[in-house]
């Protein structure tokens, strides 16, 4: 299992935690230090499309207006903090984010 999120976000820690302590095996992949390629940015754009930024966030707010009208592909390129995080790859199966649809797909019941 693979987690692609920030080092520094907390929700992103918390779903490791969890899944670890299920006795999941889970990598971490920081997006900023090793940011994703353009393959895994078009298939999680694929999958996810806009969703994949998260707009609410000070770093979108901080693009300038070009990047803000632009694909998400080019604004997590430029600026991968927008990226809505944590995406949660199981297998073949990719999940956004830490809410209760994607821990009731992930956890034991």
């Amino acid at each position: 299992m693979m987690i692609y999120g920030l080092n520094t976000c907390a929700i992103c820690q918390k779903a490791r935690k969890v899944l670890e302590a299920e006795g999941k095996e889970v990598s971490f992949r920081d997006v900023r230090a090793e940011p994703l390629s353009e393959a895994e940015l078009a298939e999680l754009i694929a999958e996810f499309g806009d969703l994949l930024v998260d707009r609410k966030s000070n770093d979108y707010r901080a693009l300038n207006d070009w990047l803000k009208n632009s694909e998400a592909e080019a604004q997590i390129s430029a600026q991968p903090k927008v990226m809505a995080r944590p995406v949660i790859r199981d297998h073949d199966m990719l999940f956004l984010g830490w809410g209760e649809t994607v821990q009731k797909a992930l956890l034991p019941g």
